[in-house]
């Protein structure tokens, strides 16, 4: 690697230049504005930038209409275009040959890059000069960190994967000297969790390069990143999918070795417990209520207040604005596509606290007439975090280029209606509102106003409901499920359980069903409710056919639940996505995922 070249950007250093060769008499004519690679690694700024690369792999998540599958192909929303993968993946046209959101070669670079930092910042004697090893070390703590939400990213999406450690991989390496198995997913989980509390021992409790927090620091990895990953890793790991899963006994290495274990153990439960507890027990995060104690704002906060206490793991660079268009109403100039489903509808509570089969207040028969809107009875005494997350018809809504609030109309003849429009429509009569940001609009008519915001990846409000499922499995009438669970509901405005009218759920399996349902509904349209279904083993169940209401009807003929459109779930196909067929051809010690 001495004689190669690279050249610094302003910005990053893209890992892939770092591994390009060319003859020597080029080589001896360096540029003057090049440097070595390993004169990147003895001064500050390269090695920053290089840094900044590895955490360039960090999913930007805010592509929900193309870029990611995790909301668009579940029982949540429905992403109405069918130009776009989320489509083709729903119709079930996926397969190693078409291997739709192919991830597997692009967080294996990420894992590349981490590791060729790790082992090569050492004795940088521009940061030594500058900040001793300190510096070095808590670089080294980032990069490890990245390396390992790496893998984890591969193993929510693959299963079990290949583990690489500290070796090197450079990117021409011939295809023979690649042949590692994959792991099983119990050493896969053991690695990750020791790579990030080696990582958690190093880094700082808040995100800073030299001691104190800035608004440029924001963003690097911290402590509480580190356990909020392992929180959320060992929640997975504890859960049916993973957890004595005798569907998948054949899933089998070439040499016969079991890939995920046969045998439940009820430990992993207490492990998931005790790393989401360690979470909450740094004392450096607070779950964010509005000034003026709304709790419809307190939600729509924690997204929007920037770098607020309950964020935990954001990523400042994002498609935000993008999302914003394809979100909002045509009334407001967007685009008018993601629409959410009537099971995510059914799913949010009255505000008596109840579901709507418990509640009196729940009807799906007349009207009422709210600030002079005729709303239909299903959308009325709704909980807060239900308003804050779903424009349904006739909600008043203002933004994008809007200059004064109306009401939505989803129906045929609607402003946001079907008619006349081939695409832009909601196929379930609902549109996101969660996280979408009134003051963006890059669609039609929109005057190109950019909200700027971080993307919320990990925060506390998760890991309360992590630590409550966890404990309700391993230590069932723990004091904690309950206080922990009642607080996502005092923070949404709804009543707590063992008020007065809502009896504390009275068994285990009562209390799973609850917190289940708080999950489904505090944690909507944030990239978990694939991974929840898929873990609990209820996704062959709750997926197939997704309703909303008659888009192609006017007046009251609208309201009627028919079938939006049909995400298709295949098992065992669908619990892993399958590896692409190049890489099965180079790596021929790899298996395929079941039912590929």
């Amino acid at each position: 690697m001495k004689n190669k070249i690279i050249k610094i950007s302003t910005v990053m250093i893209a890992t892939t230049l770092l591994f390009n060769s060319g003859c020597k008499k080029y080589l001896d004519q360096v540029p003057n504005d090049r440097i070595t690679i390993d004169q990147v690694f003895q001064k500050k700024g390269p090695s920053e930038q290089y840094l900044a690369n590895v955490y360039s792999y960090v999913d930007d998540l805010s592509d929900t209409w193309n870029g990611t599958p995790w909301e668009g192909n579940t029982d949540e929303i429905d992403i109405t275009w069918s130009k776009y993968n989320n489509y083709s993946l729903n119709m079930g046209n996926i397969s190693p040959t078409n291997a739709l959101f192919d991830r597997w070669g692009y967080y294996y670079k990420g894992i590349r890059s981490a590791t060729y930092f790790i082992n090569h910042i050492d004795g940088n004697k521009e940061i030594i000069a500058l900040n001793g090893q300190q510096l070095i070390d808590q670089y080294k703590a980032e990069a490890r960190f990245l390396r390992a939400y790496y893998y984890f990213l591969l193993m929510r999406q693959y299963g079990p994967v290949v583990l690489v450690g500290e070796t090197e991989i450079p990117v021409d390496i011939p295809s023979a000297e690649m042949q590692f198995p994959r792991s099983t997913y119990d050493e896969c989980v053991n690695y990750v969790v020791s790579e990030l509390d080696k990582a958690a021992a190093v880094l700082p409790r808040v995100p800073s390069s030299n001691g104190q927090a800035s608004n440029n620091e924001f963003g690097r990895a911290t402590v509480g990143m580190a356990l909020a990953v392992k929180s959320r890793l060992l929640l997975y790991a504890a859960s049916p999918e993973f957890n004595g899963n005798t569907d998948f006994a054949s899933f089998k290495n070439k040499d016969g070795k079991v890939l995920i274990n046969q045998t439940y153990d009820q430990q992993k439960w207490k492990k998931a417990a005790d790393a989401a507890k360690a979470v909450i027990d740094l004392g450096l995060y607070n779950l964010y209520k509005d000034a003026g104690g709304d709790p419809l704002k307190s939600y729509q906060g924690i997204f929007f207040e920037q770098w607020n206490a309950e964020q935990i793991f954001d990523r400042k660079s994002n498609n935000l604005p993008g999302f914003d268009t394809n979100s909002m109403p045509r009334q407001a100039g967007g685009w008018n596509g993601i629409g959410v489903t009537q099971e995510a509808v059914d799913a949010y509570f009255m505000n008596d606290g109840k579901t709507i089969s418990e509640s009196p207040l729940y009807t799906e028969t007349g009207f009422t007439t709210v600030n002079n809107v005729k709303v239909y009875n299903m959308y009325v005494n709704r909980e807060p975090r239900f308003y804050a997350s779903v424009t349904y018809n006739n909600a008043v809504f203002q933004g994008g280029n809007m200059t004064a609030a109306a009401p939505i109309s989803f129906f045929f003849l609607g402003g946001s209606g079907k008619n006349g429009h081939a695409t832009d429509f909601t196929k379930t009569g609902y549109l996101i509102r969660k996280n979408v940001g009134t003051q963006t609009n890059d669609g039609s008519g929109g005057n190109g106003r950019k909200q700027t915001r971080t993307l919320v990846l990990f925060r506390l409000g998760e890991i309360y409901l992590n630590y409550a499922e966890a404990l309700n499995e391993f230590s069932p009438g723990n004091a904690d499920i309950l206080k922990y669970l009642n607080l996502i509901r005092e923070r949404a405005g709804i009543p707590q359980y063992g008020s007065a009218n809502l009896a504390i759920p009275a068994s285990q399996a009562d209390m799973r069903t609850r917190i289940w349902q708080e999950r489904r509904v505090e944690l909507a349209f944030e990239s978990h409710r694939w991974f929840d279904i898929r873990r609990w083993k209820i996704a062959p169940q709750v997926m197939g056919d997704v309703h909303g209401m008659d888009v192609n009807k006017n007046d009251d003929t609208f309201y009627k639940r028919v079938v939006a459109s049909t995400h298709i779930f295949r098992a065992p196909a669908s619990y892993f996505f399958p590896i692409r067929q190049y890489e099965m051809d180079r790596s021929k010690d790899v298996v395929q995922n079941p039912g590929w």
